[in-house]
């Protein structure tokens, strides 16, 4: 895009009216963890930068909540306009006019101690359910997902959708149990997690026959992205059990990479937007989304902010509907 005569490039900021820093997700009120009850929001965004990297990727996505914050930051001043994705305005306001979307900030992380990094996602999440909010969750390294779902061990029970180009069953990659190859085996050893539906899965990855083999004798229903091209959303949507509570698994790489190219293991033939809202909404009206974990997005990777601009908007409406379906009362 040119720059104007002034040197500055266009926006379409001012065509939203506002203006100013916005510091938190789309200017949203920012509130702690602890005090989330008193806020009245039943959706709560919170920001991990990683949990157990593998020494050989790097935190390459503990920069992804700033990126996706400052996607969402141009539309600050819009959270009353209608939002197509939903067909409703993009926040919704609680009876006393507050958003029922809030923001809980960053967590602390150590490239070094995985184990206290865990500790504090577990007693975060905890905090957002025992306040009856949705965690939703910015990542994060593909390992996230495992100390999110430990936070949900009163709150089952959950049925998991992934959405991933790679199933994430191995049991270890070099003696690390809790990496990103595994967080779906994991889960499936959590009793409170009852049901597994993954989606987008191709190409090569690091399972093995026998993680395939593995998650298929343990329950997992499996739509490849073939058969969602082929059949359609609703081939998602048929597994997914009536008045469920649904744990999004959303694994950046599960889109298709000429929209979201700023991952670590992109593989043609992804998901496409259109696809990926409608599944969420799809969710949303057949079930109840208990829980979004956005992971695998790599800002360093991405190109002119297309990746961080999809993670945005699929957050964004899945904060949306989660807050718009009330899960449970403060414990």
């Amino acid at each position: 895009m040119a720059d104007d005569a002034s040197g500055a490039k266009p926006s379409i900021a001012g065509v939203f009216g506002g203006g100013g820093p916005v510091e938190t997700f789309l200017g949203l009120p920012k509130v702690s963890t602890k005090t989330l009850k008193d806020s009245g929001a039943k959706a709560a965004v919170l920001g991990v930068p990683c949990a157990t990297p593998y020494a050989a990727t790097g935190l390459y996505a503990a920069k992804a909540p700033a990126a996706v914050r400052e996607s969402a930051a141009i539309e600050a001043a819009a959270t009353q306009h209608f939002d197509f994705d939903r067909m409703a305005p993009a926040v919704p306001l609680g009876a006393d006019k507050r958003p029922l979307i809030v923001d809980c900030g960053d967590l602390d992380y150590d490239p070094q101690d995985h184990a206290a990094n865990r500790a504090r996602i577990t007693k975060a999440v905890g905090e957002i359910l025992a306040a009856g909010a949705v965690p939703i969750v910015l990542g994060g390294d593909d390992s996230t997902p495992t100390p999110v779902l430990h936070a949900y061990a009163e709150h089952g029970p959950v049925t998991i959708l992934q959405i991933d180009a790679h199933i994430d069953w191995r049991d270890e990659v070099n003696g690390e149990r809790l990496g990103l190859s595994s967080p779906m085996r994991r889960a499936s050893e959590m009793a409170w997690v009852t049901g597994m539906v993954q989606v987008g899965a191709r190409a090569v990855g690091s399972a093995r026959p026998s993680d395939y083999e593995d998650a298929k004798a343990w329950g997992v229903q499996f739509i490849t992205a073939a058969q969602l091209h082929r059949d359609g959303v609703a081939a998602v949507l048929d597994k997914i059990p009536e008045g469920a509570n649904v744990f999004i698994d959303f694994d950046l790489d599960g889109l298709d990479p000429s929209i979201a190219p700023g991952v670590i293991g992109p593989a043609p033939g992804g998901l496409f937007m259109h696809q990926a809202l409608a599944i969420l909404n799809g969710v949303a009206a057949k079930a109840r989304i208990a829980g979004f974990c956005l992971v695998e997005f790599a800002p360093e990777l991405d190109r002119d902010g297309q990746s961080a601009q999809c993670a945005y908007r699929l957050s964004a409406l899945a904060a949306a509907l989660a807050a718009e379906g009330t899960l449970w009362a403060a414990s």
